[in-house]
């Protein structure tokens, strides 16, 4: 898979993105944020339009197409940068973990590391947001958003260093 990208003054930008079937898959950003989505048989062919969204839309069908909402990948670790220095990133919760049989509100996450959980998936279940009442479990997937560091100190809490993830 081949991915061109163009300028386009005036307008913004163009991805042309070449499919395995040799079709191509063109997306338009808009300076004004809107993403304009066509399909192309081939290099040389006509585009047909198959949707336009605004950004914010646009934004929410990228974050469902990464994976923040269902993670069907089963990795320890994967990451995604929002922006220059905003992470999201998935952990797993181990058997054994500190945090396993702890809530949200004891753990204090956000002021202890500074990420924030967004989602937890468990088994076939999300919860989303979770709650200061969650509990941890193992085999929990979790959803965090932060800095680079804030993740890296998430990290360090759910190897089971309780006691030097304070800020």
């Amino acid at each position: 898979m081949t991915v061109y990208e163009s300028d386009l003054p005036g307008v913004g930008k163009k991805h042309e993105i070449e499919l395995d079937d040799g079709e191509h898959l063109v997306i338009v950003t808009h300076n004004t944020g809107k993403r304009e989505v066509f399909r192309k048989a081939d290099a040389d062919a006509d585009s047909e339009k198959l949707f336009e969204a605004p950004d914010r839309l646009a934004r929410t069908i990228g974050t469902i197409l990464e994976g923040a909402y269902f993670q069907p990948v089963q990795t320890d670790e994967m990451e995604t940068v929002l922006s220059d220095d905003t992470y999201i990133e998935w952990y797993d919760v181990d058997h054994g973990a500190a945090v396993t049989g702890r809530t949200l509100a004891e753990l204090d996450i956000r002021s202890r590391t500074g990420v924030t959980i967004v989602a937890i998936q468990r088994g076939d279940e999300l919860i989303s947001p979770p709650t200061p009442e969650t509990v941890f479990e193992a085999g929990d997937t979790l959803v965090v958003i932060g800095q680079r560091e804030d993740c890296d100190r998430f990290e360090d809490l759910l190897a089971g260093d309780l006691g030097e993830c304070g800020r």
